[in-house]
């Protein structure tokens, strides 16, 4: 069983920063995606990819990965930049 341990982003469509100090374990999927043949639909028999755990840490994410044998990868986020700037700088 693999996994990925990452810290949420913010979200694109709000300036508010909630839950972005969150890291989360997230399983990788296991087995294929295939279309049903009745309604068409695409799924699979693997649960595991619903699952989403959050931790407050990056190391607490890490150690409840290692206590039951998870093997998992850790994306860094990137740095984040602030853009600074006036509002007298749209008129100009």
């Amino acid at each position: 069983m693999s996994a990925i341990i990452y810290q949420r982003p913010k979200n694109a469509m709000q300036s508010g920063k909630a839950h972005t100090q969150e890291w989360v374990l997230e399983f990788e999927q296991s087995e294929a995606r295939r279309a049903d043949p009745l309604m068409g639909w695409t799924g699979s028999g693997d649960t595991q990819t619903q699952v989403k755990l959050k931790f407050p840490s990056r190391d607490a994410a890490k150690e409840y990965a290692e206590r039951h044998g998870i093997v998992a990868r850790v994306h860094r986020s990137p740095a984040k930049r602030l853009k600074i700037q006036a509002y007298a700088d749209n008129f100009g």
